[in-house]
């Protein structure tokens, strides 16, 4: 999934510098990453861990972890996404709000795309509803019907605009690929909290943090997600079709130091280790000067390749050089 802020690509530095801090021995621990996005931190520890908590606010990275992460035993669900895949569409929500021959100008997919989401949506409520699949077999389809929009959205990178003409990827027909998970003999959790209010309800021993950095809020850059995910009734907003979303104090450069704070005094976890980087709204210094008064601070740093999505066709065009900091505190 393209996703801003994605760690897919420092997720092994991220992980060796939590095994050097930590240790290797990882089968008692319980690690919780608090800001999962896609879980892509989270779930690269799954299968090390006793227990991995997985939080995120909005709804749709809450399905993709309550898949990917919450299932934990092996799915049979494959004639359920063969039958999405060949549903004939049906002129829904998305459709009439989100595609060019709906009631609207939007295009943030094709015609006949928008029609099979929401064909898609409709018989995976359906089932849940008739009690013909469970509850691990709605997110795990859920889930694979997300991954499968997004790869045919009509978008330059993220869903705050979408493009005036169907770019390649759009045209193409929406495929739904299982969202294949790892299987454990454990069982995980799965959260849709505010993160600030969840830190003081849960404890362990690694605490992952990966909170916005800036001030793009997540809730308007990916609430076509959002929408596909929760399919409920509202009025779109704008040209955009935006839906009511919470605003985040991280994305505030007023508030993020406080409510950063808040989160770390808070939080009931040895280790704490904080995904930043030198485009952020703190500074390295503030954030170091916060942590150092819970405990021992380190830092490690590592240099990579950000991409900027541009406008047209291509969604990785620019790339950029970007300084990624992993400050560590041990509580």
């Amino acid at each position: 999934m393209n996703y801003i802020g994605s760690k897919y690509k420092l997720s092994n530095f991220i992980k060796t510098s939590v095994l050097q801090t930590v240790g290797a021995e990882l089968e008692s621990k319980v690690f919780c990453d608090l800001f999962a996005g896609t879980g892509i931190v989270g779930r690269s520890f799954k299968t090390m861990v006793s227990q991995l908590i997985s939080n995120d606010l909005e709804y749709y990275s809450y399905i993709l972890n309550r898949n990917y992460v919450g299932n934990n035993q092996s799915i049979n669900a494959l004639d359920h996404i063969k039958e999405l895949n060949f549903l004939e569409g049906k002129e829904g929500f998305i459709y009439k709000n989100y595609c060019n021959g709906g009631v609207s100008d939007r295009q943030y997919f094709s015609n006949e795309n928008g029609l099979k989401i929401d064909a898609a949506r409709v018989q995976i409520e359906k089932w849940k509803e008739t009690k013909e699949i469970d509850q691990d077999t709605y997110y795990f389809l859920l889930a694979s019907l997300l991954e499968g929009a997004d790869k045919v959205a009509n978008t330059a990178s993220v869903y705050a605009s979408y493009l005036k003409g169907l770019k390649k990827t759009a045209q193409k027909k929406l495929e739904v690929v299982p969202a294949n998970f790892e299987c454990t003999e454990n069982k995980h959790l799965v959260y849709n909290q505010d993160s600030n209010m969840l830190i003081k309800h849960i404890e362990g021993d690694i605490l992952y943090l990966d909170p916005p950095y800036n001030a793009r809020q997540y809730g308007a850059n990916y609430h076509m997600l959002n929408t596909i995910a929760k399919y409920d009734t509202f009025v779109p907003v704008g040209k955009t079709g935006l839906r009511p979303y919470q605003r985040s104090n991280y994305c505030k450069r007023r508030e993020v130091s406080k409510v950063f704070e808040d989160l770390i005094k808070n939080s009931k976890f040895t280790y704490i280790f904080l995904s930043y980087n030198n485009e952020g709204l703190m500074s390295e210094k503030e954030i170091r000067q916060i942590m150092k008064r819970y405990g021992r601070y380190d830092l490690v740093t590592t240099k990579y390749q950000r991409f900027k999505a541009d406008k047209t066709e291509n969604r990785n065009h620019k790339a950029t050089e970007t300084k990624e900091y992993l400050h560590i505190l041990e509580k």
